[in-house]
């Protein structure tokens, strides 16, 4: 070997181990980085020695891939899981402690009480202050569904403005790498950047990615509708500013068609657009509609006969506030109820031709009452299709469980989802992310090999300074 290659070679190495102690350094400094690629520099032989034929960034798509659908699962679970314990306490309140159910409880036993003795005021008044905090509780639950729901519309919007934006910065650096690919050119950063959008837009819908030519991409969402080609497809929303029971909130519409509707507690659906719309929409309402279905099983079980008219009825106790709202659970104490009215009626006399004063004593009303709380009628469930038979008691009770059997579900989902995101991301991350312990490791070698380098340097000087005196 001449001199003049080992001189090459010296210089080759030592220009090697520069860039890649500049990669090592470059990965240490972002060890901590989530949305950081490991950097390797890869060595082709050139005679004389080697080269850094290019810097290569660690990646799996298939991992990244299934990642994408872990982490659309989670957030669309979690997201379910927070809006389900948030929309119990708002309408049941700690421990269901004030929960329509738990008001009918108070109110039947205090109907119960006052009919065993009709002439005392005191129970009267009770029973009647236990219908007005029946009342308060419908009233107030319907308020906070409603409340709910358009905040779950809200944050729906700002989700899709998200989404619209996150697909024009996607478009940005997805052209970037585009054109560098094209000419060439190093865009490893970009291909950072680009994972990091696609984490961000999959945690608001689930979706997939197509590759295609000059390494660009094509996202689609899980049931096949194009979110970006070329250009981002456009997403739209509109909200409604208040909400009420009777108002149906608008769907997410990509490119013009409604996004997917995902299905039960432990969310069929992915990324957090889908699981707001379905709390918006599917718990939200069906809670609503079993509080309305518990109205108007109190304004029957309390509405009293014309003792004229076996088939006329009339409300009695409880009364709609607005007969033109189509909503049960807006109802209000009938401004004629005393405690004497309950007992004895408070639209008509149910006792007529008696003296009054044997009035204190009548308890066939009451009773009634407590029979009527009692009695099989047929309810609408949650879906507001099904119709099922059973008490009032037994229907408020479980408008309690609806939710409590959807929360239970939720926990358990969100549990298996988390776990199935955990074990992908590791998965993912031994791939990807950087072992600072490797990487200092390598810098040990490569400043061995600078070392070895620059000792071949010194000898070749030495050498030539020998042949040069040699030569005079």
């Amino acid at each position: 070997m001449s001199l003049s290659t080992a001189l090459s070679i010296a210089q080759n190495s030592l220009l090697n181990t520069q860039r890649q102690t500049g990669v090592v350094s470059r990965n240490i400094s972002n060890a901590y980085n989530e949305n950081y690629s490991r950097r390797t520099a890869v060595l082709s032989s050139l005679a004389p020695g080697n080269r850094v034929a290019e810097i290569r960034r660690a990646t799996d798509e298939a991992l990244f891939s299934r990642n994408l659908t872990a982490l659309s699962g989670w957030t669309a679970q979690s997201t379910i899981v927070d809006g389900l314990e948030r929309l119990t306490l708002s309408v049941n309140g700690v421990d269901n402690a004030s929960s329509p159910a738990m008001m009918l409880g108070k109110l039947q036993e205090a109907i119960q009480l006052y009919s065993s003795t009709p002439s005392n005021r005191t129970l009267g008044e009770n029973a009647i202050e236990a219908a007005r905090n029946m009342v308060r509780s419908l009233n107030e639950g319907t308020s906070e569904i409603q409340k709910f729901r358009a905040e779950m519309d809200s944050q729906i919007a700002t989700g899709v403005a998200e989404l619209n934006t996150l697909l024009a910065q996607f478009q940005k650096v997805n052209d970037e790498i585009k054109l560098a690919s094209t000419s060439g050119r190093e865009a490893l950063d970009s291909y950072d950047q680009r994972d990091e959008l696609l984490n961000r837009i999959a945690e608001l819908v689930p979706i997939s990615t197509i590759s295609r030519a000059n390494n660009d991409l094509m996202i689609v969402t899980a049931d096949g509708m194009t979110l970006f080609e070329s250009t981002p497809r456009p997403i739209k929303f509109e909200a409604s500013p208040v909400f009420s029971a009777d108002l149906e909130g608008k769907p997410i519409l990509i490119d013009g068609v409604p996004l997917s509707k995902a299905l039960g507690a432990n969310t069929s659906g992915g990324g957090t657009l889908a699981a707001l719309v379905q709390l918006r929409d599917d718990y939200a309402d069906g809670l609503q509609t079993q509080l309305d279905e518990i109205a108007r099983g109190l304004i029957k079980a309390f509405s009293e006969k014309d003792p004229d008219n076996d088939s006329s009825f009339s409300s009695g106790l409880f009364i709609a506030v607005d007969a033109s709202i189509d909503l049960g659970s807006i109802i209000a104490i009938n401004p004629a109820a005393t405690p004497t009215t309950l007992r004895d009626g408070i639209v008509y006399d149910v006792n007529p031709g008696l003296p009054s004063e044997r009035h204190a004593n009548f308890t066939d009303l009451l009773n009634g009452f407590t029979t009527a709380m009692d009695a099989h009628e047929t309810f609408v469930g949650a879906d507001g299709t099904t119709s099922y038979k059973m008490s009032l008691m037994t229907y408020s009770t479980g408008a309690i469980s609806y939710l409590e059997d959807a929360r239970k579900n939720a926990d358990y989902g969100a549990e298996t989802k988390s776990a199935l995101l955990v074990r992908t991301a590791e998965a993912l991350s031994n791939v990807t992310h950087v072992n600072v312990d490797e990487e200092m490791a390598l810098m040990l070698e490569l400043e061995q090999s600078y070392a070895a380098s620059a000792k071949l340097l010194q000898m070749i000087d030495e050498m030539l300074k020998t042949l040069m005196n040699v030569v005079r």
